[in-house]
């Protein structure tokens, strides 16, 4: 009988944002697979628990996706986490579960820890809806995924190194207007927890002048103009349906 594969999410900052499921999954998991063994290791050591630890990252990840999928054929039941939040998003995961979907090996996803969230609902942007866009590419498409977002209605949430953060928030002011509004999140769940709110200049003075360090979540609203034209749509849609009944 095959095994299982579990996603398991692990804190972004605060340990104590482990869920009790997850801690149980990591438990009694035959094998666990890192992105990286001595961040994970720390995890572990926190909550008592003792798993088989194994190597899983960007670089390796099409080497050992095979191997991994006929351990958990041949019954193991695998959980796979990466350093901090839920695995496959901007973090390795999204090849080992189409993997383990193909040879129809179930896969349980915990619900869980993510900067993604957090930082949209703490923005006091509008979270109705949104496009989480992860990391812009850092040279090559970069202006052409920009400028395919300037139109963009939803609230967009984009991940960013401290390191390029400013210039970041000077591109997004000449692509989407130095008056848009934004959020930046920084060190979500940890103990310098910060939200920097405004327009996408003040964002940029002031991180020009304050030095960012740790994990950042940049929120930026959505095209006003956009939004109308969103917005009137769906009223004319439900126009329609209305008159149809």
């Amino acid at each position: 009988m095959a095994g299982k594969l579990y996603i398991v999410p692990t804190p972004v900052g605060n340990l104590e944002d482990m869920t009790f499921r997850a801690v149980r999954v990591l438990q009694e998991a035959d094998l666990i697979l890192a992105e990286d063994t001595r961040t994970t290791s720390v995890l572990l050591k926190h909550y008592d628990i003792h798993g088989k630890l194994q190597s899983h990252h960007k670089y390796n990840e099409h080497q050992t996706v095979a191997a991994v999928k006929e351990r958990i054929l041949a019954g193991l039941d695998v959980a796979l986490v990466s350093d901090a939040g839920t695995p496959g998003i901007s973090d390795p995961g999204f090849l080992l579960v189409r993997t383990c979907a193909a040879e129809g090996i179930e896969i349980q996803t915990l619900p869980g820890a993510t900067a993604c969230i957090p930082a949209v609902v703490s923005s006091g942007l509008p979270c109705d809806r949104f496009c989480f866009e992860g990391f812009l590419p850092q040279k090559k498409g970069r202006q052409t995924a920009l400028k395919a977002l300037a139109g963009e209605s939803r609230t967009m949430v984009f991940y960013e190194s401290p390191y390029r953060l400013v210039k970041t928030l000077d591109q997004f002011a000449e692509v989407f207007g130095a008056e848009r509004l934004c959020s930046v999140a920084r060190e979500i769940s940890k103990i310098h927890e910060e939200h920097r709110r405004g327009t996408l200049a003040e964002a940029a003075a002031w991180f020009r002048e304050h030095e960012p360090k740790g994990e950042i979540v940049i929120v930026v609203a959505g095209c006003p103009s956009g939004r109308r034209e969103h917005e009137e749509r769906d009223y004319e849609k439900q126009t329609e349906s209305a008159g149809r009944t």
